[in-house]
């Protein structure tokens, strides 16, 4: 008789659920958390821009400072499963949104592939597409509004 199949820890568990190692795992690496966001103060509408943080390596889309992140940057938002209530400002590819919402994980997903390179290739990541914050001004922001395609 054949034994089924374990299911993966992401289709089985919570958010909260999740291990350390699990919930890091689970990040794609696309680095759209890491896009400088306008928020309209009348509708809640959140608008995504191409400046990015200083910080963000764009080629491999990881964090330099990943570590010291929220103490380099205070008004970075670091993803916890305590702060997830609302995740409607996060692209519709993004993990931790499509697993709470009970949806599968996109088919390039490392998890899913293997590899980050997939993500990569599927052009699902910001790199080439973005400005560090280095070169523009905050009252530009508004001239640098894009539409991420999920």
């Amino acid at each position: 008789m054949a034994k089924p199949e374990k299911k993966p820890f992401w289709e089985t568990k919570s958010l909260t659920e999740m291990t350390r190692r699990e919930w890091e795992s689970l990040c794609d690496g696309c680095a759209k958390c890491c896009l400088h966001k306008l928020e309209d103060m009348d509708t809640g509408e959140v608008f995504y821009t191409s400046v990015v943080c200083e910080h963000l390596d764009q080629n491999k889309c990881r964090c330099t400072v990943y570590r010291k992140r929220k103490t380099l940057v205070p008004d970075c938002l670091v993803l916890t499963p305590d702060n997830m209530e609302d995740l409607d400002w996060a692209p519709g590819t993004c993990a931790y949104r499509l697993v709470k919402e009970g949806k599968p994980l996109p088919e390039w997903h490392p998890l899913l592939t293997g590899s980050r390179d997939d993500i990569i290739a599927t052009d699902n990541t910001v790199t080439g597409k973005v400005v560090s914050e280095e070169f523009v001004h905050v009252d530009a922001y508004e001239d640098y509004l894009i539409d991420w395609a999920d």
